[in-house]
């Protein structure tokens, strides 16, 4: 991998682990047309997850500074509530992640044709938040919480896009559309930071039999922030202006693309 192929990894990282059109999918088919192999996507991957959750943490600053003094003042008020439902709604990943985790790799080697089809169960999801329109717009409840996790949970499929998951669900269930926004992107950090602690346990992050210079992950890891901090905050707006149609559109039109490349190659 050299400075471009990372720059462009790092973009796209960035951009698409907010917008919902699939970050792990985007990543695999670039990767495939680069000709990356395995252990370079994988260190790679860890570096641009680091990222983009900093980038999160960026844009959400406030946020989680009023969870973290709800929680450090030890009362049942309403941010330890926000960080009950946070750490309820990590259950089913962390379930998948620990039991499942081989399975869940072994889907990333079937192909693209899979990544396109889960690209039209993307479109799918943001099609129907977007014309199935619940006249509530109500707070996050516990049960939420759990049901929008289970979303997140299903979102491992390679081309099933995390935020389109959780958000589109978070919509059909009829909370509130910036609430929703805000309650995928914080759920996701403690995850991604734990499986990225865990792959440095393990050595999984294999800096130098990757073959990865210092120089190129720096570049992926400074695009996939910069990209991931201006996605999320644009992202956000986007919900609250109820545009994610448009990406329905645009996961059909890749979900087209994949599919026929895949049949092709």
């Amino acid at each position: 991998m050299n400075w471009f192929e990372a720059l462009v990894l790092g973009i796209v990282q960035g951009l698409t682990e907010f917008l919902p059109v699939s970050s792990s999918g985007h990543l695999a088919i670039i990767g495939t047309l680069f000709g990356l192999n395995g252990e370079e996507n994988l260190t790679f991957a860890i570096v641009v997850h680091a990222a983009t959750v900093l980038s999160t943490i960026c844009v959400l600053w406030n946020e989680v500074a009023g969870l973290f003094k709800g929680v450090v003042g030890f009362k049942w008020n309403m941010e330890t509530q926000m960080v009950g439902k946070l750490l309820l709604s990590m259950i089913p990943v962390a379930i998948v992640g620990i039991f499942f985790k081989a399975h869940v790799a072994a889907l990333f080697g079937k192909g693209l044709l899979l990544i396109g089809v889960m690209l039209w169960v993307t479109a799918a999801l943001l099609a129907l938040a977007y014309y199935v329109k619940p006249r509530q717009q109500r707070v996050i409840s516990w049960v939420d919480a759990l049901l929008i996790g289970l979303a997140q949970a299903c979102a491992v499929l390679p081309g099933l896009s995390r935020s389109g998951s959780t958000i589109a669900t978070g919509l059909l269930l009829g909370n509130n559309k910036e609430a929703v926004a805000k309650f995928s992107f914080l759920m996701v950090i403690i995850p991604v930071l734990g499986e990225a602690l865990l792959d440095l346990k393990h050595g999984n992050f294999a800096f130098e039999s990757s073959g990865l210079s210092p120089w190129v992950l720096l570049c992926g890891f400074l695009a996939a922030f910069i990209a991931g901090f201006l996605a999320c905050r644009w992202m956000i707006q986007l919900v609250k202006n109820s545009k994610l149609i448009y990406f329905a559109y645009y996961c059909i039109v890749a979900g087209l693309f994949v599919v026929g490349f895949s049949l092709v190659k």
